[in-house]
């Protein structure tokens, strides 16, 4: 368990020593993504692994594996976030949502055979979705640069920052028989991987420039998460409100944006 601790606390150090680096570093014009060389780098080369490994991989498990026992596993690794999510919500100031995913690992551990059947849904405890990420921009915390991590994908310098506590404290990082606990992560990932399929045709269709709809979709939908669905209608990283430009702000194109709006 020591060993265990230690290492989460060296990835987490890493982590954020690195995302701090790359916030005090700009590349390119775009204020949303200063480092965009290194993240089409890094976004190319988790395509690359996508491509060969992990999305054959999951294509064959969705192919073999029933759909039941699919939700089964899918649910069961669901049932085990909800154990942080919970957490995130407490640290959020949202103590009813909180002590819904607390009755939702309740319910579901025991009636739902470990959280294989998600019994709380049906009855009515939502599902929610939390992260340290989105904790600590609940805090007030900035967002930083855009980034895109080998392996772990499109982060923002704070979603890495929670990302190093995420990963610090999943509870399957805390098995101490080495070969489940890779095994559990390796399940995990090809389960998470084999829902997303079907959302590869839309970006195959939707996208000329792939790598900016997902830059701009990850951002969009963080904004959204963080305040609950609620965005406020402003961009964090332009300082323009969404729908009106840099000009408009300034008050240099009221007019033009005023008939553009209408």
């Amino acid at each position: 368990m020591k060993t265990t601790i230690k290492r989460q606390a060296g990835k987490l150090t890493a982590l954020v020593a690195v995302a701090a680096l790359l916030g005090g570093c700009a590349t390119s014009g775009n204020p949303k993504d200063p480092v965009e060389g290194f993240n089409r780098a890094m976004y190319g080369f988790n395509e690359g692994l996508d491509k060969v490994i992990i999305k054959p991989v999951a294509t064959g498990y969705e192919t073999v594996l029933p759909s039941p026992l699919q939700t089964g596993v899918a649910n069961f690794f669901s049932n085990i976030a909800d154990l942080m999510i919970g957490v995130n919500n407490l640290l959020q100031g949202k103590p009813a949502q909180a002590a819904s995913d607390a009755g939702r690992v309740l319910v579901n551990t025991t009636v739902g055979f470990l959280g294989i059947l998600d019994v709380a849904s049906t009855m009515g405890m939502e599902k929610h979705e939390e992260d340290f990420g989105q904790t600590f921009g609940r805090w007030g915390m900035d967002d930083g640069a855009y980034v895109v991590w080998p392996f772990f994908g499109p982060r923002t310098v704070r979603d890495t920052i929670g990302l190093a506590f995420d990963v610090a404290t999943d509870p399957l990082s805390y098995v101490d028989h080495v070969p489940t606990r890779n095994t559990l992560w390796a399940v995990r990932l090809v389960s998470n991987r084999a829902e997303l399929l079907k959302a590869d045709k839309i970006i195959e269709e939707a996208a000329l420039d792939k790598y900016s709809y997902v830059r701009d979709a990850y951002l969009q939908r963080r904004q959204s998460l963080i305040h609950d669905g609620n965005p406020p209608k402003f961009d964090p990283y332009s300082g323009a409100e969404q729908g009106k430009s840099a000009e408009a702000q300034d008050g240099t194109a009221a007019s033009s944006q005023l008939a553009a709006r209408n």
